[in-house]
């Protein structure tokens, strides 16, 4: 069997050398060239290709690419995009508002993805592969190589409690004992349809005197982060490390972080400067490197 066509995107050059054009037009549209689209006919592929930042033109040029693939005819196309933006839009709280994650997933899958290889994607709970809406998902999660991390670089040896700060996140920390806090958001407030802040946050569990990790899928504008440093800190805590799978950081929020905590990081999903973590071991591991594996 021959092997899987990798075609890599220029916003994955930190990991791959990149083999597809993308630029824009001087009005903003979007503009893919693939040089090896020709050797794709028949062929098995795979896109490396990350959808954050500029999540909607990032979007718009996979969906460029998956046509031209299903034009010529390829085989089988998987997508590696290790953050899946519109993930956390996966259900609908107020009349007539959309569950995007399933327009998204919907979208890619109706383009041509036949599977999407992502990281700790925000509405999955487990690890392996899924079906949402009509994408199939393969869910790699970065938990154990997150917490390593920690306890090599951040404890030196020493050993950590690690708690997810809510329970969506559970399953990151299951296996080192399975502690979350429980949040519960507040209602939308007048226009800020877009945010909800975190109302209440209750965890049963003792961590005076302990080093802790507070694990979770993703950091975006930090809040749940936060209230979950001010819980800990006041509960006597004493080391606390905050790590993610995703590192957005909206809103400068880790100068907001480390007022509780120095010790803050990501994986390299999002490219951030507190990216401490590649995912090119677990895609090597998996097998993303030779797609004919999948």
């Amino acid at each position: 069997m021959a092997e899987a066509v990798k075609l890599i995107s220029p916003n994955f050059a930190d990991i791959f050398t990149p083999n597809i054009e993308i630029g824009e037009f001087p009005d903003g549209d979007s503009h893919v060239r693939i040089p090896l689209i020709g050797e794709c006919k028949d062929r098995e592929v795979v896109v490396f290709h990350r959808l954050y930042p500029r999540q909607n033109t990032s979007l718009v040029a996979l969906l460029l690419i998956l046509d031209s693939l299903k034009e010529i005819g390829a085989k089988h196309v998987s997508v590696v995009a290790p953050y899946l933006p519109y993930s956390r839009q996966d259900k609908k709280k107020l009349n007539g508002e959309v569950a995007s994650a399933y327009v998204i997933c919907n979208l890619l899958a109706r383009a041509g993805c036949d599977k999407l290889i992502s990281f700790d994607c925000h509405f999955l709970n487990k690890e392996g592969p899924a079906k949402f809406g009509e994408l199939n998902i393969e869910n790699i999660s970065m938990g154990k190589v997150l917490v390593e991390h920690a306890k090599d670089a951040a404890f030196l040896g020493e050993g950590c409690e690690v708690i997810s700060p809510d329970m969506g996140a559970n399953y990151l920390v299951k296996e080192h004992g399975g502690k979350s806090y429980k949040k519960v958001r507040k209602e939308y407030e007048g226009d800020k349809i877009h945010y909800r802040d975190v109302g209440e946050m209750d965890g049963d569990f003792d961590v005076k005197g302990r080093n802790v990790l507070l694990l979770d899928d993703m950091i975006s504008t930090g809040a749940t982060m936060i209230r979950a440093l001010e819980k800990l800190t006041e509960a006597g805590a004493k080391k606390i490390c905050c790590a993610a799978t995703h590192g957005l950081f909206l809103y400068n929020c880790v100068d907001k972080i480390k007022k509780f905590t120095d010790c803050v990081y990501s994986t390299d999903t999002i490219v951030n400067d507190n990216a401490k973590v590649s995912v090119k071991q677990k895609l090597t591991d998996f097998g993303a490197t030779q797609p004919t594996l999948f």
